[in-house]
């Protein structure tokens, strides 16, 4: 008789990458401004030291429950686009909850939803973050990523796609 031999079918582990980026969409969901839904994951030493998306400052109206503030920035080279400021933003949201709890993000990995805005990017800089990896890119992230090449912060954008919004 012939013996029978079953295939084995390994399961196929995400890397660390798409792990912690996956976990970034999720954390978005909690989001209270519908224009980002963006969350954002800071990682070090393959642990998960901080989380943070898009919402009004803790005690405060979010956008679900008053609607936007909008306002117009005209860019330098005459680009007009519209931006809620009502919320912080995702790697805002996760720098201050690490700060608030004491939590060291020297050398560390922030992985979010879309490149940084310049604000984020400085911030990021600052708190001593090293590496950043966005799922998409920002329609105004060009001084950003001039910012982090110039700081030595490593950038990597997993996606060429800009992401848009109804009222830009």
């Amino acid at each position: 008789m012939k013996k029978e031999t079953k295939k084995v079918i390994k399961h196929k582990r995400p890397s660390w990458d798409e792990y912690f980026s996956s976990m970034v969409e999720l954390v978005g969901t909690r989001s209270t401004c519908d224009r980002g839904k963006s969350g954002c994951v800071i990682v070090k030493d393959k642990r998960v030291l901080s989380t943070g998306y898009i919402g009004s400052p803790m005690g405060t109206v979010h956008c679900d429950e008053a609607g936007h503030e909008m306002h117009t920035v005209i860019q330098e080279d005459g680009i007009q686009s519209r931006h809620c400021i009502r919320t912080a933003h995702a790697e805002q949201n996760a720098i201050v909850n690490a700060a608030r709890f004491g939590i060291a993000l020297d050398g560390a990995t922030l992985y979010c939803h879309m490149t940084p805005c310049y604000v984020c990017a400085k911030m990021i800089i600052n708190g001593g973050i090293k590496r950043v990896i966005c799922n998409l890119d920002y329609h105004a992230g060009g001084r950003s990523k001039k910012l982090f090449k110039e700081a030595k912060v490593k950038y990597e954008l997993l996606s060429k796609k800009i992401q848009t919004y109804k009222d830009m």
